[in-house]
């Protein structure tokens, strides 16, 4: 069974920093592209950060040079780093793992979702 499972949410307040995890299993995503993605009740599901198989990444422009996305082949892990955190990142995040290699914005080219970790900014 092929599960992914984030973990490193929590309550922080605005300007600190926070590292999420997102652990795969039942099958490697070595060859595969993954992202991060957040929503927030009453809104769509939006891209924060996606890598390539070769580790080239891309990121949402609000959040670029907050937010680092990287992974660890061995340890079948993805991670997103959140630096100087902001009230308006409070959100549910959600690792994904899409079929291609290569990278994509698009929430609908993956299919492999983990249930997310609830990140919450207080002032």
């Amino acid at each position: 069974q092929v599960q992914l499972v984030e973990s490193g949410g929590g309550l922080v307040q605005a300007g600190v920093s926070l590292r999420l995890s997102c652990t795969t299993s039942g099958r490697t995503f070595s060859n595969n592209a993954m992202g991060w993605f957040r929503q927030v009740p009453g809104k769509e599901r939006e891209f924060v950060a996606g890598i390539s198989w070769s580790g080239g990444t891309s990121y949402a422009d609000s959040l670029k040079g907050r937010f680092t996305i990287s992974r660890d082949s061995k340890k079948n892990t993805l991670y997103l780093q959140m630096n100087s955190l902001k009230v308006e990142d409070t959100a549910v995040y959600y690792c994904a793992a899409a079929p291609s290699r290569y990278l994509t914005r698009n929430l609908r080219e993956y299919n492999y979702w983990g249930q997310g970790t609830q990140v919450t900014v207080s002032p």
